[in-house]
C-alpha cells in the first residue's frame, strides 16, 4: 500500500511539473440526484495507472493500480456514490449532491507517457416546477367600442439562480426573464384575449427544463368558447349592419327616381318647345304663299279684262 501511494505521489509530481494546467477544462452541467459519468476516452491497459482527484487541495477519490480499483478510505466526501469502469477508469458519481461540485483531476500513467483531464462539474438544484395563477381580470375598451376581456396570467418558481422563465405560444418565445447568481424567486406576467393556443412556462437551466401548459379553463377560457352575450351582440350588430346597407340603397334608389323624373320632364318640355316652333313656321310659310296665290290671281283678271278691252 506504501508503495502505492509513493507512486501515485510521483505520477502527482510528474504531471504538475511536465503539463502544469494548460489543458483545457470540460464543464459538465448536471441536477441534483442524477448520475453522471467522467469519461476517459481511453482503453486501459495492464500495466497503465489512474488517478481521480477532486477540489481545489486535489484530494485522491479514486485509483487503478495494475486493475486495481481503489477506493479511498479517507475520502469522505462522496461515500459509497462513486463507481469506476476498469476498462477504460471512466468515473461515476451517482445521486450527485451540490457539495459535489468543483474541479475533477484525471491522470493516467501509461508507457506512452503521462496524461491529465479537468472536468469542472457543476450540480444544481432540481428545477421546480413553474405554477401558473391568475393575475387579475380585465376588462378593456376595444377600438370599436365593444368590451373585451382579457386574460390576465402570471408564472411563478421559488428560489432558483442560473435560470430563465419564459412564455411560450406553441414553439414561439413570447417574453422571458432571467436571473443569475443569487437564489430568488421569479415571476414573469403574460396578457393574452383568450386560450387560443398551445401556451406553456418554462424554467430552464443550460442543460435541462420545467414546463408547465397552460390548458386549464378556469384560468382561462378558449376562444372557440362564446358567450350567448356575444352572440347576441354579434347578431345585433350584424343586423344593424343590413338595415344601414338597405336604407342606403332606398336613399340612392330615391334619388336616382328623382333625377331621372327631371331629366324626363325636361326632355318633353324641348320636345314639346320644337313642335310649337315647327307649327309656327309652317303657318306662316302657309299664309305666304295663299297670299301669292291670291295676287297672282287678281293679276290674271286683269290682264284678261285688259285684253278683251283691247280687242
Amino acid at each position: 500500500m506504501v508503495h502505492k501511494y509513493f507512486v501515485f505521489s510521483l505520477w502527482i509530481w510528474f504531471s504538475r511539473g511536465v503539463f502544469g494546467d494548460k489543458d483545457a477544462v470540460k464543464s459538465v452541467f448536471v441536477t441534483e440526484g442524477d448520475s453522471v459519468t467522467l469519461n476517459t476516452d481511453v482503453k486501459l491497459q495492464r500495466d497503465d495507472q489512474i488517478l481521480w482527484m477532486f477540489g481545489p487541495q486535489e484530494t485522491r477519490t479514486a485509483g487503478i493500480y495494475k486493475q486495481i480499483i481503489d477506493m479511498y478510505d479517507s475520502n469522505k466526501t462522496f461515500g459509497d456514490r462513486l463507481q469506476m469502469d476498469s476498462q477504460t477508469g471512466s468515473l461515476t458519481i451517482r445521486n450527485i449532491r451540490t457539495e459535489h461540485s468543483g474541479l475533477y483531476k484525471l491522470q493516467i500513467f501509461s508507457n506512452k507517457g503521462t496524461s491529465h483531464k479537468r472536468f469542472n462539474v457543476t450540480a444544481y438544484a432540481p428545477l421546480p416546477i413553474p405554477v401558473i395563477t391568475s393575475n387579475s381580470s380585465n376588462c378593456s375598451s376595444s377600438s370599436s367600442g365593444s368590451s373585451v376581456s382579457n386574460c390576465s396570467l402570471l408564472c411563478s418558481v421559488l428560489n432558483v439562480s442560473d435560470v430563465s422563465l419564459s412564455w411560450y405560444k406553441g414553439n414561439s418565445l413570447l417574453s422571458s426573464v432571467s436571473v443569475s447568481d443569487l437564489s430568488i424567486s421569479l415571476s414573469l406576467p403574460l396578457e393574452i384575449k383568450c386560450l387560443d393556443d398551445s401556451y406553456s412556462c418554462v424554467v430552464a437551466y443550460s442543460f435541462t427544463n420545467q414546463t408547465t401548459h397552460l390548458n386549464n379553463t378556469d384560468l382561462c377560457q378558449p376562444c372557440s368558447h362564446i358567450t350567448h352575450s356575444e352572440q347576441e351582440n354579434s347578431s345585433r350588430h350584424f343586423n344593424i349592419s343590413v338595415v344601414l346597407i338597405v336604407l342606403l340603397l332606398v336613399f340612392i334608389a330615391v334619388v336616382a327616381g328623382l333625377m331621372y323624373h327631371r331629366k324626363c320632364k325636361q326632355s318633353k318640355q324641348e320636345v314639346k318647345a320644337q313642335e310649337e316652333e315647327v307649327l309656327y313656321v309652317d303657318a306662316t310659310f302657309c299664309a305666304y304663299r295663299v297670299q301669292s296665290t291670291v295676287r297672282y290671281t287678281v293679276l290674271l283678271c286683269v290682264n284678261s279684262l285688259s285684253f278683251f278691252i283691247f280687242l
